[in-house]
């Protein structure tokens, strides 16, 4: 049998090479490793500015709508308020004028169907 013979140190310097090659590879996943966090870093940088802007636009597009509500809330309020006022004025006069009716059928210038009927109209709109 033919045996091969090997240097000496020949295992050394493979097992050199090896770590040397490793170191390498290691020392570049490293550095790519730190240049992707570096853009990841950016990246997320330039989306918060962006939310940001888009929050600060939102707040304005908020502000302006609540101020149109507030506006349109307010007019209906008004609205219905000044409703309310007509009919409560509108129903004491209709309540002087039955009085007043009452007062015309007493002293026998209304029979009482007219004053009835008066009333009847009267009293549906109260």
């Amino acid at each position: 049998m033919v045996t091969k013979k090997t240097r000496p140190g020949y295992i050394e310097k493979f097992l050199k090479r090896a770590d040397k090659a490793i170191d390498n590879a290691v020392n570049e996943g490293i550095k790519r490793a730190d240049e992707i966090v570096a853009d990841a870093v950016e990246f997320g940088k330039i989306a918060s500015k962006e939310a940001q802007k888009k929050s600060i636009e939102l707040k304005k597009i908020a502000r302006a709508e609540g101020e149109k509500l507030k506006a349109e809330g307010e007019r209906r309020i008004n609205k219905n308020v000044a409703k309310v006022k007509k009919m409560t004025s509108s129903g004491r006069n209709d309540l002087e004028t039955l009085a007043k009716l009452g007062e015309l059928r007493k002293a026998g210038i209304l029979t009482e169907k007219e004053f009835q009927s008066k009333k009847k109209k009267i009293l549906k709109r109260i």
